[in-house]
């Protein structure tokens, strides 16, 4: 700083940064419901657990997971985080966004293009400020879609994770948990430029007292000596006797004059000793923001260096989880499976057994009408000997006839038929059967 800088002086060129501070309840809510977790009847339920019991239980981690992101969700637009930049979109979602930023972006090229053609009479002829006007528009309409797209994707997110599986969720959960540790790193750096800042200021501010308490000297010295002159002045005043006169009257301006010197003076005096005061005290504020912000980031470092390193284990300690619950649900498939081939195998000794019986009955049952069988063949070829008889009668009948009219002895044709009488033939016919069904019995035995 130069010598000639008066410290009464404010820079109004200094910008001012504000400082992103929130304040939300979404945090208190989520440490709430996870106090609520604890169940004294944990014991219990682990002495007297079974492959139902855990289907529950996951199902209950599930329910937590899932509220519990939800509550980061909504925390996350509470103290500002960038929606896509913490959550695990998968790809629909991220078109959603990826979409809308192309959109915005193509629309400011467009109106870069067209507000950058000269603005001629021959270039406005041809539509340059309606095409300027419509790339308006469309850059308007781009602005307020990316405004909309996280709150879009944000939706679908929440819709998906809805009905996701514990895998989903405890993947969703390890990206924030990554996400934080770069918004945490990040955070860090903010606080050490802002240390680094004020460091600065409290050797600027440390410059200032002291420069404020030399001035006050310098204006000391001036007024002691404005006081002197003061003092001198006002009884050359008094010693006047003519007060009508002309040198009175320069006398009284002299007086008038040191008073308002010595008041300036008095003015510098209090303001460089206010200056002063108010450096030392900000020297002591920015020595204790500056401890503040120390102590805060070395947390910072702790959280995210034990974040960091709990989110790499806890990734392995979510496999073993996610192929505890694969596990489980495959035991219980096999289980099933178990059964089902049990009751499988009942089933089939059922209906064997019941063929068994069934083919053994049906054989007694055969054998049993082999007896009604052949007493209905035997009246079987009884009535066909009986037929066969009155045939042969007829025959005779139509023989006689034929050698009786035409001259001609049918008896050489039929005779081949009929060498045996009635009688012969009828024994012949019933005894065949009987001697067909031994020769198949016996087939069927061999």
């Amino acid at each position: 700083m130069s010598d000639d800088f008066d410290l009464l002086e404010t820079n109004s060129n200094q910008s001012q940064e504000k400082v992103d501070v929130n304040w939300g309840k979404a945090i208190d809510t989520m440490k709430s419901k996870l106090a609520q977790e604890d169940d004294p009847e944990v014991r219990q339920k682990i002495l007297n657990a079974t492959l139902d019991d855990v289907v529950h239980m996951a199902e209950k981690d599930r329910s937590t997971l899932l509220d519990a992101i939800k509550d980061l969700t909504d925390y996350q637009d509470e103290v500002g985080i960038i929606f896509e930049d913490f959550s695990h979109l998968n790809a629909e979602e991220q078109k959603v966004i990826d979409d809308a930023i192309k959109r915005l972006e193509r629309a400011r090229v467009e109106l870069e293009d067209a507000e950058g053609k000269p603005d001629t009479w021959w270039n406005n002829l041809w539509g340059r400020k309606s095409k300027i006007k419509e790339a308006e528009q469309e850059l308007q309409n781009a602005q307020k879609d990316r405004d909309a797209a996280d709150n879009k994707a944000k939706a679908l997110f929440q819709q998906r994770i809805e009905s996701a599986d514990v895998q989903t969720l405890l993947s969703e959960l390890s990206f924030k948990s990554q996400a934080a540790v770069s918004r945490l790193k990040n955070r860090e750096m903010e606080i050490k430029e802002v240390e680094d800042k004020l460091q600065d200021a409290i050797v600027e501010a440390t410059k200032n007292h002291t420069k404020a308490l030399e001035k006050k000297k310098e204006v000391e010295a001036k007024l002691e000596e404005q006081y002197a002159l003061l003092k001198q002045a006002r009884q050359e005043l008094e010693e006047i006797a003519d007060k009508q006169s002309a040198e009175y009257a320069q006398a009284v301006g002299k007086v008038t004059e040191l008073e308002q010197k010595v008041e300036e003076l008095e003015g510098l005096k209090n303001a460089y000793t206010t200056l002063a005061a108010s450096k030392d005290s900000f020297v002591h504020k920015h020595n204790l923001t500056i401890k503040v912000l120390t102590s805060l980031r070395s947390n910072l470092q702790t959280h995210r260096a034990k974040l960091k390193s709990d989110t790499e284990e806890r990734l392995k300690y979510y496999d073993g989880y996610v192929v505890a619950l694969k596990a489980r649900t495959d035991q219980e498939f096999a289980a099933i499976l178990e059964h089902l081939g049990v009751k499988t195998d009942e089933h089939i000794g059922e209906t064997l057994a019941a063929m068994h019986t069934a083919s053994a009955k049906a054989r007694q049952e055969m054998m049993d009408n082999i007896p009604v069988h052949e007493k209905v063949m035997q009246g079987v070829y009884s009535s066909y000997a009986e037929a066969l008889q009155e045939i042969r009668e007829k025959d005779m009948d139509i023989q006689k006839n034929f050698a009786e009219r035409y001259g001609i002895d049918m008896k050489e044709i039929f005779e081949d038929y009929y060498k045996a009488d009635a009688k012969e033939s009828v024994e012949v016919e019933t005894t065949k059967p009987a001697k067909k069904t031994n020769e198949g019995n016996d087939d069927l035995l061999s």
